[in-house]
């Protein structure tokens, strides 16, 4: 392993927090991070890093040497790029990172297609909730519902995202159907809720025009919308879904909006995310792809909802 190799090495130690993290991000042992990082500190001849069995600290050249090898990462990524843009045809590995429902529901059926199209091209899909740090763990992509608070990073809005409140005949049956939003308080809920995002009230607009918050009763909590889906189908909660979630058309299911008269406003739209605005071919193909199959004035989850053009005042 050459220096240049070893500085990167180091960067995403650091980046990462740990050597196990850093070691875990290469599907390597932690042993080989830790020889390597000493290795380059024999090299250059200075101590880079302060370690105790626990943690680490950065020594003043070890600063110096990390800024450098930040540069040095994104220098080599252009020169890649740039190799790559001569290619006639896209090839080489594209990374992408998605919420597991986004990655099964829209992004296989255009990966599938990509692929018979370019068949050079590898892609790796990872599935993960977490916001991931894209040049750290070496994303090309990621397709997030809501804008990304790092500022760093490019997003490019790629579709709209309207909210429903659903459940099923059912469940009005036993527990009567609501006539305000206020009636939701007293019903069972099922609620998204992650290590970042926690549902427990529904936004909505009155009759003034004033931006509300309703509070509701989640009896089960799930970070994973086919298990909130499947929860409302047993016919005991009733939930506020994005329409992202209707990957099939909702007639397939028992679920019915409820509360139709109520302003609700736009939950966060899906966004692509990327680190540069300069993309390389294989990505700027994929994103365009994408936008292409999940559609930018129509979203395609919006084809599965039955009048939703005339559902809580979006018209």
């Amino acid at each position: 392993m050459d220096t240049t190799s070893r500085l990167i090495m180091l960067l995403e130690v650091v980046e990462q927090g740990s050597f196990s993290k850093a070691a875990e991000l290469r599907n390597i042992d932690r042993s080989v991070i830790s020889k390597q990082v000493s290795k380059l500190e024999e090299d250059l001849g200075v101590r880079l890093l302060n370690r105790t069995t626990r943690s680490f600290s950065l020594t003043a050249a070890g600063a110096e040497m990390v800024k450098k090898a930040a540069e040095l990462r994104l220098l080599l990524q252009d020169t890649v790029q740039l190799a790559e843009n001569y290619h006639q045809e896209p090839r080489g590995l594209l990374r992408i990172t998605a919420s597991s429902y986004i990655g099964k529901f829209y992004l296989m059926p255009v990966i599938n297609d990509f692929q018979k199209r370019f068949p050079q091209v590898t892609i790796d899909l990872r599935h993960d909730d977490r916001v991931v740090d894209m040049v750290s763990e070496g994303f090309d992509l990621a397709f997030r519902i809501g804008e990304p608070r790092d500022s760093s990073l490019i997003a490019r809005k790629i579709a709209r995202n309207r909210m429903l409140i659903l459940a099923t005949k059912q469940f009005l049956e036993i527990y009567g159907e609501p006539k305000t939003m206020a009636d939701l308080e007293e019903l069972p809920a099922a609620a998204y809720s992650s290590s970042h995002i926690r549902f427990e009230s529904i936004s909505y607009i009155d009759e003034k025009g004033e931006p509300q918050e309703q509070p509701i009763n989640p009896v089960f909590k799930s970070n994973d919308g086919e298990a909130l889906v499947e929860k409302v189908l047993s016919h005991n909660a009733f939930m506020t879904a994005p329409a992202f979630f209707f990957a099939k058309p909702m007639e397939e299911s028992d679920l019915v909006p409820i509360l139709t008269n109520v302003n609700l406003p736009d939950y966060s739209a899906m966004y692509a995310v990327y680190p540069h605005r300069d993309l390389p071919v294989r990505t700027r193909l994929f994103l365009d792809a994408a936008r292409h199959y999940i559609g930018d004035k129509t979203p395609i989850w919006e084809r599965n909802i039955p009048n939703i053009e005339g559902l809580y005042q979006q018209k």
